[in-house]
């Protein structure tokens, strides 16, 4: 007969005073394919007791309060679109370093909302925490050229609002159908655009998250130029729901280009360096530009070789005139060029992305690399990388294999550290991630991002162990 378990029973009196009966889904009770989501998040001797669903940024507060009283774990999510991006979520048994400050030492860890009261030095009770509910607009500036909107939006829905009014945000993320924008924010998934837009840190105006100890808190505005409070925009981007869990943010958006175009050059790689080199230092002005492996030109039919593809955003005239120069530069190099129309090239990059972050085979690596840009396109032949995307502006990339092995990824993150450079393994097999170190950071900033997470979240119950070093 199982026990009865008293503080269970107050522990989910409390959570479903919060967010109520609807908003906890136990993980008996969970979807076969959240649970397949929420297990690529966390070490395989991890359990999540459960997921909660706050309505309101209130409640998303009172939740996070309540973990951090019961020193109970928390797995920040919005879609779960990329949860398994980073390091695996674990519970230590031991503070992890530098030492939690805590009232006794010789704590008894207790598993929450279980059936079962079972007490173990070891265990640790751990819940995703879903933003999914938070998906309201809250102001949409179109004079301003403004939008702040909850953390659970997704991404798609606030594309489709924006163009109502002739605008749009300029990243074109993972996932873009199912991503939230505090899904975005936390992995700074910014994707081709950021050539011409730059990245998730420069076009976030404000945001507000809640705090590990359940306090909101508030950075930066909803005006383009504001200078208010400390700049945690760029702490918080990027950081993977470690340093707080974010419930609204404030964006920067443009107005919807007249047009677009799209320019495809193969061939030779020294040619394509050239070409590349011409075009960064030129006065054209794409709006991406990106660099693909052979094997990821011939999945899109493409053509043969190395390929780079450009893409020109503006006035009709313009878009012509500029992919017209660039065709010239390549035929004068030996390349083989096409141009395509507005049809044509939005087949192309909608089918780029869903190559590179589909996620149905469960062997695929899925790797994000920073390299010198001068260097992107030997590297992209020299490496041994199957399908490949570098953005030759910045250097910054996309790594996809369906099979690797860990001395495979590290072989090629080897070569990346030689281009000035570094890989990090964001989607992988639980296996993988546990022959190796996903982030491979070695640099002299690690203490300081260890005390930077001891003053956000002394306790360490916020995704612990998915950031670089193990924070």
């Amino acid at each position: 007969m199982k026990s009865f378990s008293t503080e269970n029973y107050v522990s989910i009196q409390e959570l479903e005073s919060i967010v109520g009966a609807a908003g906890i889904c136990r993980w008996q009770d969970t979807e076969p394919f959240w649970q397949e989501r929420v297990e690529k998040a966390v070490a395989p001797d991890t359990k999540i007791d459960c997921t909660l669903y706050p309505n309101t940024q209130e409640e998303l507060a009172a939740v996070i309060a309540w973990a951090q009283q019961h020193r109970c774990a928390v797995l920040p999510c919005g879609s779960g679109s990329k949860l398994d991006w980073g390091g695996l979520v674990k519970l230590d048994s031991d503070p992890p370093q530098p030492p939690l400050k805590r009232g006794e030492q010789d704590v008894v860890k207790v598993g929450l909302l279980k059936g079962d009261l079972k007490v173990s030095p070891d265990a640790a009770g751990l819940v995703a925490v879903s933003t999914s509910r938070l998906n309201r607009l809250v102001e949409h500036a179109v004079g301003d050229l403004t939008v702040t909107a909850e953390a659970g939006m997704k991404f798609a829905d606030l594309q489709q609002i924006l163009a109502a009014a002739g605008q749009f945000l300029p990243i074109d993320p993972a996932y873009p159908q199912e991503a939230t924008l505090g899904g975005i924010v936390a992995t700074a998934d910014a994707g081709s655009l950021r050539h011409r837009y730059r990245g998730i840190r420069d076009l976030l105006l404000g945001i507000t998250f809640v705090r590990s100890d359940g306090k909101i808190a508030v950075a930066g505005g909803r005006v383009v130029k504001n200078v208010a409070g400390y700049d945690l925009m760029k702490l918080l981007t990027g950081a993977y729901g470690t340093l707080g869990v974010i419930s609204q943010v404030t964006f920067r958006v443009y107005p919807l280009p007249e047009s677009s175009g799209t320019v495809v050059l193969t061939g030779e790689i020294n040619a394509l360096s050239q070409t590349a080199q011409i075009l960064l230092s030129s006065a054209l002005t794409p709006s991406a530009i990106d660099l693909l492996s052979p094997e990821l030109v011939a999945k899109l039919g493409l053509g043969k070789g190395t390929g780079l593809i450009v893409r020109f955003q503006s006035i009709a005239e313009s878009v012509k005139q500029q992919s017209a120069r660039l065709l010239e530069v390549g035929e004068k190099l030996g390349l083989q060029g096409t141009s395509c129309g507005e049809n044509d090239e939005h087949q192309l990059w909608q089918r780029l992305p869903e190559t590179m972050w589909d996620s149905g085979t469960k062997s695929a690596i899925i790797c994000k690399i920073g390299i010198r840009p001068s260097e992107a396109v030997t590297a992209i032949n020299e490496l041994p990388v199957q399908d490949a995307l570098i953005h030759a502006g910045s250097g910054l990339g996309v790594l996809r294999f369906e099979a690797a092995t860990a001395a495979t990824l590290l072989q090629v993150r080897r070569g990346c550290e030689a281009k000035g450079g570094f890989l990090t393994v964001l989607a992988a097999p639980t296996d993988i991630k546990q022959e190796l170190d996903v982030w491979g950071y070695t640099g002299s900033a690690i203490d300081l991002m260890r005390r930077i997470k001891q003053q956000f979240d002394p306790e360490n119950i916020l995704s612990p162990h998915r950031f670089i070093s193990g924070i």
